[in-house]
């Protein structure tokens, strides 16, 4: 089992859109995203600052994505 660390916010994105998550909008720093099935998450885009691991997790149960597959692409990404 992976440990969650840090990560960089457009890293995240990057994973989301891989999954099927399309950017719906932004306002301000949080962009908001949904899939197909209706199901959305936020991400806050800080300059300079990293998503931190509890938030990460909380994306995660969101999305319905399993752990370990969400932590592979986000390691490649």
């Amino acid at each position: 089992m992976h440990r969650v660390r840090p990560v960089d916010p457009h890293r995240l994105l990057k994973v989301l859109l891989k999954l099927g998550f399309r950017t719906v909008r932004q306002k301000g720093s949080h962009v908001l995203l949904m899939n197909e099935k209706g199901v959305r998450t936020v991400v806050p885009v800080h300059p300079g600052r990293d998503v931190k691991p509890a938030l990460i997790m909380a994306i995660i149960k969101e999305t319905g994505t399993e752990r370990e597959k969400f932590l592979e692409l986000l390691e490649k990404a």
